[in-house]
């Protein structure tokens, strides 16, 4: 994913369109789709009215981060249902510690910390993650897909190997080998090529040192590929 376009998604702002979050958290009418020139200080505001008892502040600052959150739980857990429980923990989560929301980092990164933590501690603790067998490579049988992962594959200039999962013909055997890399390498990769988040705010949000960060992101996307590079052999 080009650079620019990364630094364009982080500080808050909307990705591209995506896959359906797990439906609405909250009740009422959808916020107008106008957003402020600040996303810090629209936060900031929202917070405020929703700790003085502002239920629309409250639904607002839940639309907004609510299918962000749910897809990247889901690629780090790779359950939909489990995402959607782990979602809905999430913000019961930050809605219960508001008020210790000290706006040393912004509230994205506060949230995304809150759901990333919880669902590393929710992998940890499945077993279905565990046992899934990691000498298996994922398989693709279409012609034309392994034709598209040839060629994607041989491009040196191509993009990042996670970046293969929005191709609609590679999507579920990347999403697979995407699942077979551990929590943390996941977690990393997530964020990084599919979020879109600088390293710094991935050290802040995880609580470790970007040099950690860069080496699980380079064994990360080193596995991915590999495991990539074994379907065509």
């Amino acid at each position: 994913m080009p650079e620019r376009e990364r630094r364009t998604r982080d500080e808050g702002s909307p990705p591209p369109a995506g896959p359906a979050g797990p439906g609405d958290l909250s009740s009422g009418a959808r916020p107008a789709s106008s957003i402020a020139a600040d996303p810090a200080k629209m936060d900031a505001g929202l917070i405020e009215r929703a700790l003085q008892g502002d239920s629309a502040a409250t639904e607002q600052l839940i639309r907004k981060y609510q299918n962000r959150i749910y897809n990247v739980v889901l690629k780090i857990c790779a359950d939909a249902d489990d995402a959607a429980e782990l979602t809905q923990e999430t913000f019961v989560k930050i809605l219960e510690n508001l008020d210790r929301f000290e706006a040393r980092s912004s509230f994205y990164t506060w949230a995304f910390r809150i759901a990333v933590n919880l669902t590393l501690n929710h992998c940890q603790r499945n077993s279905r993650l565990s046992v899934r067998s990691l000498d298996s490579e994922p398989e693709l049988s279409d012609s034309r897909a392994k034709q598209a992962l040839k060629e994607f594959l041989s491009d040196d200039s191509s993009p990042d190997p996670a970046v293969v999962a929005q191709n609609k013909e590679l999507h579920e055997v990347a999403i697979e080998a995407l699942n077979k890399l551990d929590e943390a390498q996941r977690a990393v990769l997530v964020l990084r090529d599919i979020e879109g988040m600088s390293y710094a705010r991935i050290a802040e949000t995880l609580s470790i040192e970007i040099g950690t960060v860069r080496s699980r992101l380079s064994r990360a996307r080193a596995r991915l590929r590999e495991m990539l590079e074994a379907i065509l052999k």
